[in-house]
């Protein structure tokens, strides 16, 4: 993050019975900014943006916004809306009065109502609609009145909660780009809660990952997705091949590690893990980063400065786009990995069982290393 920061979230700790929820979470967010809480259900990051809003609080920590402790402010007195992913409408009023009704509450004009109101219909590509009734709406379109009645009163930060989540594949890409532009327009901080790993990458300036109630990497997408600090980020953000590596020896800044306790691969590393030989650690590899031959002129481990598996092929699939290549390195242990090519060689189906050849760069090689609560982060 750059620049100054709109809100501030220290140590926030929060258990459900016996189960803690949060494990003290530090953040600043900064103004103007889309971030992103992503993470499997039940990781914590609903639980924080309900903090947040004032919908739960806190055992300890403080949530502060423009420079303002609101920890045990009431939700309506915080400068923040809310969007939810059932729209939580009012049925019995028509659009206009939905989109209306918070700036009625606060006793404004009838004309800066008005004004208001078809500004923020424009927005989010709605006028012509004001006198619908919500009952009558797509789903998408109830959504959009949903994010309208939120920023009307041009709050200086919005909390969505899956806010997509029941649309339609399609509509929720279309939402996704609106909603970035409408963010961007307003030059208003938006905090929004996803397990869709695609969604948060799209949308997001930053991404917090959350894993067992605590932040595992918060960072851009390209830091996210290029530079996983742990193993649970490096599969949980795309696809990613994990696998378990023991160093058997350094040499002149080499590393000689033997794959899954089976294979054994020599590579270039300039930062050595903090492990020492016999040790192990884990190793990541993205299947866009794999290129499969089908037939090489030199059958060695490395060729090119490149790390070589000999594999057996397990399925090759078409996607349109794309293949997925499966294929099987390992023969004691039966690891699966995975490619992805848009070449045209791969199009062709190709028969399960036959030999092929991995190449893969020892740049692409994501050395991750243990840290003290047990996870495995990367040392770059």
């Amino acid at each position: 993050m750059s620049g100054e920061s709109l809100l501030e979230i220290e140590g926030i700790t929060k258990s459900f019975g016996a189960t803690k929820v949060l494990n003290g979470i530090s953040l600043a967010i900064g103004r103007a900014e889309f971030l992103t809480f992503l993470g499997p259900s039940g990781c914590g990051k609903t639980t924080l943006l309900r903090i947040i809003a004032g919908f739960e609080k806190p055992e300890s920590g403080r949530v502060i916004l423009s420079g303002r402790d609101v920890t045990r402010r009431a939700p309506y007195l915080r400068d923040m809306h809310t969007v939810f992913q059932h729209y939580a409408l009012f049925p019995h009023y028509n659009v206009y009065d939905n989109i209306a009704f918070g700036l009625r509450i606060r006793k404004m004009p009838e004309p800066e109502i008005r004004r208001r109101v078809c500004e923020t219909l424009s927005l989010v590509k709605l006028e012509g609609y004001e006198k619908r009734a919500v009952t009558q709406l797509s789903g998408g379109q109830m959504q959009r009145v949903a994010v309208a009645r939120a920023l009307v009163g041009r709050p200086s930060l919005l909390l969505l909660d899956e806010p997509l989540g029941a649309l339609d594949f399609k509509l929720r890409k279309e939402m996704q780009l609106e909603l970035k532009m409408i963010q961007r327009k307003l030059g208003i901080t938006f905090i929004y809660v996803t397990h869709d790993q695609e969604e948060a990458m799209t949308l997001s300036d930053r991404i917090a990952v959350f894993h067992h109630g605590g932040i595992e990497q918060l960072g851009t997408p390209e830091e996210i997705y290029e530079r996983p600090k742990t193993s649970f980020v490096a599969d949980f953000i795309g696809a990613a091949n994990v696998l378990t590596a023991r160093l058997v020896g350094m040499l002149d800044g080499r590393l000689r590690l033997r794959l899954e306790d089976e294979l054994e691969v020599e590579m270039p590393y300039p930062d050595l893990p903090p492990v020492g030989v016999g040790e192990t650690l884990k190793i990541a590899i993205r299947p866009e980063r794999i290129a499969v031959r089908y037939r090489v002129e030199v059958d060695a481990p490395e060729f090119d400065g490149n790390v070589r598996l000999k594999a057996s092929l397990l399925e090759n699939v078409y996607l349109g786009n794309g293949s997925q290549i499966f294929f099987q390195p390992f023969g004691k242990t039966g690891k699966t990995l995975l490619s992805v090519s848009l070449e045209p060689q791969h199009r062709q189906k190709r028969q399960a069982g036959s030999t092929i050849w991995a190449d893969i760069r020892p740049k692409d090689i994501l050395l991750l290393e243990p840290s003290s609560n047990g996870q495995l982060r990367n040392n770059a």
